[in-house]
């Protein structure tokens, strides 16, 4: 359906049109005439029925006899074929919030996920003609595209490689809002933003994948402190042997590192031992 703009004459000449068809009919009734009065009236009837009213941000569609005639897209007071039908679409900004989905994630792992779509109509022809109540096509079809987005990531990448829903929340927000334009242009929708408004894991494994968080936490914490301790270890040794303070064997060495490694990381504060005699 292809939206064709009209531009009617203005509502004020044809009210003037009217007044001056209803003071010739009460002339002509004074007077006795019988066919002017009945002329007159049934005229203005007729002009009256082309009034039509737009407001600010709303666009009129006009039928007549089934066929589609035009839309009036500028707001104030116009004149149309008389007795066709109009059907005002709003052309405003609208929030659509969907309910809680509960969809797999690409691992299969039960996940809840909603989100907020904003839109506006842009083709007031396609909205009323191309669909069957648009605003029910906007809600089925945006709750579809979420579904398939969440489909297609994993909630948390444990890994750090590749795209979660978790860590890619304005990344999956816009192939969001591509898929449902995709979907949404048959209705002549524009889709201005759609970002997510919940996300977390469903209720029955919600406590088993929290600890699998902890446990990744705790296995990244522990790998950058042995890392550092590492390197921390590594230029102790090197000091001691550039400025001579002390000759190492390997078997002391090794003492000494297993020391120091001890003591940078352990949780808990380290108890120095004073080892007065020889490893010997």
């Amino acid at each position: 359906m292809k939206e064709k703009i009209l531009h009617p004459v203005s509502g004020f000449w044809v009210i003037a049109l009217i007044a001056i068809c209803i003071g010739g009919g009460i002339y002509g009734a004074v007077q006795e005439y019988v066919a002017l009065p009945v002329i007159l009236f049934v005229a203005a009837f007729i002009l009256s029925t082309s009034i039509s009213v737009v407001q600010p941000n709303k666009s009129v569609v006009v039928t007549f006899f089934g066929q589609y005639v035009g839309t009036i897209a500028a707001s104030g007071l116009f004149a149309v074929i008389p007795f066709s039908i109009r059907k005002t679409v709003s052309l405003r900004v609208r929030n659509f919030n969907s309910v809680k989905l509960k969809v797999n994630d690409v691992e299969g792992n039960p996940i809840e996920i909603a989100a907020v779509i904003v839109f506006k109509v842009i083709n007031s022809a396609k909205a009323l003609f191309d669909v069957d109540k648009y605003m029910a096509f906007v809600e089925i079809q945006s709750e579809t595209a979420l579904r398939h987005v969440a489909s297609k990531y994993p909630y948390d990448n444990f890994n750090e490689t590749g795209m979660s829903l978790r860590a890619n929340a304005d990344e999956i927000a816009k192939e969001l809002a591509v898929e449902l334009q995709e979907r949404l242009s048959l209705s002549g929708v524009e889709v201005i933003e759609a970002r997510l408004t919940h996300l977390a894991y469903s209720t029955e494994i919600a406590s088993t994948m929290l600890q699998r968080q902890q446990a990744s936490a705790i296995l990244s914490a522990r790998q950058i402190i042995v890392e550092g301790a590492v390197s921390m270890v590594d230029m102790a040794i090197r000091q001691l042997k550039e400025s001579g303070v002390v000759e190492l064997d390997e078997e002391r060495k090794a003492a000494m590192i297993n020391n120091l490694m001890v003591a940078i990381v352990s949780e808990r504060g380290a108890s120095p031992v004073i080892n007065a005699g020889s490893l010997y």
